[in-house]
């Protein structure tokens, strides 16, 4: 019953997706899979890009092995920034200020200091139960963190880096994913941590941050992952599992255009995407790959 739910949902999506506008050239691509391991987040990082990878025996995004690390990688070439240390095990969404390095892993957010990497990471811990702690995103000196298997976006007090405040609960909203924040409007990507896409899954739009209320931005549903601006900020790009792809959303009339990229291998798992001098760059989580192509 499990199955058939999904797939009549992918389906669905698909067939919506196809049909909100004429189908685009395919996209040509450059994979990147050099050293990563079950890679599910990228963030842009002084003109390249970090990514985090599980480096784990098996993909398990809630793995306790402690072989997570970040690779920064910039043009065609990568090293590790950050090694397994331990601290890391299911490393996901990333926000840096100040030379401090915010990640989430599991239950929790790490904090390095990229200026002594010498120095011990500050782990900052959520409430027992929030166990899937997926990605950042800062206004101002509030930095937010989403919860997908609780539906808890909480904020924590960054206006010191080096110290920052404890978490607490801001809003609650169905499988929240990836963040972004533009003008002080948020948008949230919406994924079922259970697998099945429903209703409420879509794409929320929280117009005021000081009196936060989720409001429906996109109503198709998906277990959309990675959200992001294009490079002039009339569209937004989102990651979906079901079916596996990309999607641009423009943002006037909301109407959604599937990205149709060359593949040889198909996606299978498109996570926490980078936009950045007109590329764009999906980590693959599942094929251990970044796919990279132009705006």
């Amino acid at each position: 019953m499990k199955k058939t739910t999904f797939a009549s949902l992918s389906m669905m999506a698909a067939l919506i997706f196809s049909s909100c506008g004429s189908q685009p050239e395919k996209t040509s691509v450059t994979i990147f899979d050099e050293g990563l391991r079950y890679c599910e987040s990228t963030y842009p990082y002084e003109g390249g890009l970090l990514i985090a990878n599980f480096g784990s025996t098996q993909l398990d995004p809630l793995n306790t092995e402690g072989k997570g690390y970040i690779v920064r990688y910039k043009d065609g070439t990568s090293e590790v920034l950050i090694p397994a240390d331990g601290n890391l095990s299911g490393p996901r969404g990333m926000y840096l200020r100040n030379d401090r390095l915010f990640i989430c892993d599991v239950n929790k957010i790490v904090v390095y200091n990229l200026a002594d990497r010498e120095e011990a990471p500050r782990v900052i811990v959520l409430p027992e139960g929030e166990a899937f702690v997926n990605d950042l995103v800062a206004e101002g000196n509030n930095l937010y963190a989403s919860v997908t298997n609780t539906g808890h976006i909480f904020r924590l007090d960054i206006t010191d880096p080096a110290q920052p405040g404890e978490p607490e609960l801001w809003l609650e909203i169905a499988g929240p994913n990836g963040l972004v924040i533009r003008d002080g409007v948020m948008y949230v990507a919406s994924y079922s941590p259970d697998g099945e896409a429903k209703s409420e899954h879509v794409i929320y739009r929280i117009g005021d941050l000081q009196n936060p209320v989720a409001e429906p931005f996109v109503t198709v549903p998906g277990q959309y992952d990675g959200i992001a601006f294009s490079g002039d900020g009339k569209s937004l790009y989102v990651t979906n599992w079901a079916p596996a792809g990309i999607s641009r959303i423009d943002m006037q009339t909301r109407e959604i255009q599937p990205v149709e990229l060359t593949l040889e291998t198909p996606l299978v798992g498109p996570a926490d995407m980078t936009v950045a001098d007109g590329k764009i760059y999906v980590p693959d989580l599942p094929n251990s790959r970044v796919v990279i192509f132009e705006e």
